[in-house]
């Protein structure tokens, strides 16, 4: 770990992930992978530390893992945030439905 991750500052790939995540619309979600490769590097592990990190401000239940599953100690959370921004889920709510939720990225239209 670089120097200022290890004093509690971001790193520059961490504030990439912080700027892309708060760009994500409601009801819409990214895997972590689709981070990873829209910023063109690191990837879902290092965006997902990034996260658990520094992401408290940012808007961290949108990025989720590709099967649709929310992060790991914070099921009941996400979900009750996807469910309040219409996130489309599936019929038992337990997950994204991701074909329908996945965000196309900064350039795609609202």
């Amino acid at each position: 770990m670089s120097e200022a991750g290890q004093r509690g500052v971001p790193t520059e790939f961490a504030e990439q992930v912080l700027d892309l995540v708060a760009r994500i619309p409601a009801g819409r979600v990214l895997a972590y992978g689709d981070v990873a490769r829209m910023l063109g590097g690191g990837g879902p592990r290092q965006v997902g530390a990034a996260l658990a990190r520094f992401g408290a401000g940012v808007p961290w239940h949108r990025v989720i893992h590709a099967d649709g599953t929310p992060p790991p100690g914070h099921e009941a959370q996400a979900r009750a945030r996807w469910r309040e921004e219409g996130t489309p889920l599936t019929a038992d709510g337990s997950r994204v439905r991701m074909h329908a939720a996945r965000w196309a990225g900064p350039q795609a239209p609202s």
